[in-house]
C-alpha cells in the first residue's frame, strides 16, 4: 500500500464531521463558543438538546476525577464552574470516545488515565486550571481514532509494520501515513475551534520540547502519558515500549531528582488509577 501525502490525509481530517461519532450539536457547539456573546446558559442549552450526550457529559464531570462528585446537575452548572474550554473537550471527549470504548476500550482505559494522572500532576506542579490539562490528556490519542475511523485499511498496515519492526504507533504511522497520530489530532482540536491550550499537548505529547506556548502543561500530559504506559494501565498501541523521560521535562517542572519525586507521587497515582479502573460512560 503507498503512503499517504500528509496534505491529503490533512483534506480527509478536516471533513471529519462526518465521524459517526460525532452528533451534530458539537459542530454546532464549536461555531456557538466563538462567539463573545454566548452565555453559559445559551451553550447549555444547546448540549442539553442530546439527552444522551449530556448524560454523559454530567456522569464526566461528576466523577471522582474533578472533584465535584454528585454536586453538578445542569450542564450550565458545569459550564459556570469549570469554563467553556473545559466542557468543551470534555463534550468532544465523550463523543469521540463512545466509538473507543466499544471497540478500543484499551485506549479508553489508557486516555482516562492519563487524563486523572495529568490533573494530579497539574496541581502537585501548580499549573493554572488543571482540569484543562486533565482535557488534554483525555484527548492525547484523539488522532487515534480518527485514523482508524477515516483510514481504515491504512490502520491495518500501520499495526503490520509495527508488529514487524517493534516500533513506536507513532513511528508506524509516520511510514504509513506520512504523519502520526498527535499531529492527526492537532488537526482535529484546531478544526473544532479548541484553544492552543489544548492543541499544543496533543500535538507534541510524545516530543514536549516542541511546544511553543504551553511547555508545562504539554511536558505534564507527556509525563501522564508515560506513567500511565509503564504502569500497565490500559492499552495505548505501543507495545509496551515507552519513552524515557527527557532532561527538559524535568526541568520545565523544576523536577530536581526524578527517582526521588517518583517514590513519592507513585502511592497517589497507582491509588487514582485504582479509582478510574471501573469507570465507564456506557
Amino acid at each position: 500500500m503507498n503512503k499517504l501525502a500528509p496534505e491529503l490525509v490533512r483534506e480527509k481530517i478536516d471533513s471529519v464531521d462526518s465521524l459517526p461519532t460525532i452528533p451534530s450539536v458539537v459542530k454546532k457547539m464549536c461555531a456557538i463558543v466563538e462567539s463573545p456573546n454566548t452565555s453559559a446558559q445559551d451553550l447549555g442549552n444547546l448540549i442539553s438538546r442530546d439527552q444522551v450526550l449530556s448524560a454523559k457529559v454530567l456522569k464526566l464531570v461528576n466523577s471522582p476525577f474533578y472533584g465535584f462528585s454528585g454536586r453538578i446537575s445542569t450542564i450550565t452548572h458545569a459550564i459556570v464552574l469549570l469554563g467553556f474550554n473545559v466542557v468543551k473537550g470534555i463534550v468532544l471527549s465523550a463523543s469521540v470516545f463512545d466509538i473507543m470504548e466499544q471497540t478500543f476500550k484499551g485506549l479508553w482505559k489508557h486516555s482516562l488515565g492519563t487524563s486523572v494522572v495529568a490533573q494530579y500532576l497539574a496541581k502537585r506542579y501548580g499549573i493554572a486550571e488543571p482540569e484543562e490539562v486533565s482535557v488534554a490528556g483525555l484527548l492525547h490519542d484523539l488522532g487515534k481514532v480518527a485514523i482508524n475511523t477515516v483510514f481504515p485499511k491504512y490502520f491495518e498496515s500501520i499495526l503490520d509494520y509495527q508488529q514487524k519492526n517493534n516500533s513506536y504507533l507513532f513511528e508506524s504511522e509516520r511510514n504509513v501515513l506520512g504523519v502520526d497520530h498527535a499531529v492527526i489530532g492537532s488537526w482535529l482540536a484546531k478544526h473544532w475551534n479548541l484553544p492552543l491550550s489544548l492543541q499544543e499537548p496533543i500535538k507534541y505529547h510524545h516530543f514536549p520540547h516542541r511546544s511553543q506556548f504551553t511547555k508545562k502543561r504539554t511536558s505534564i500530559v507527556f509525563l501522564s502519558d508515560m506513567l500511565v504506559k509503564a504502569l500497565g494501565f490500559g492499552t495505548s498501541g505501543d507495545n509496551n515500549l515507552v519513552q524515557s523521560i527527557p532532561p527538559f521535562v524535568l526541568k520545565v517542572l523544576d523536577i530536581k531528582n526524578f527517582e526521588q519525586e517518583l517514590g513519592e507521587i507513585l502511592p497517589d497515582i497507582k491509588e487514582i488509577l485504582d479509582e478510574a479502573m471501573d469507570f465507564s460512560l456506557v
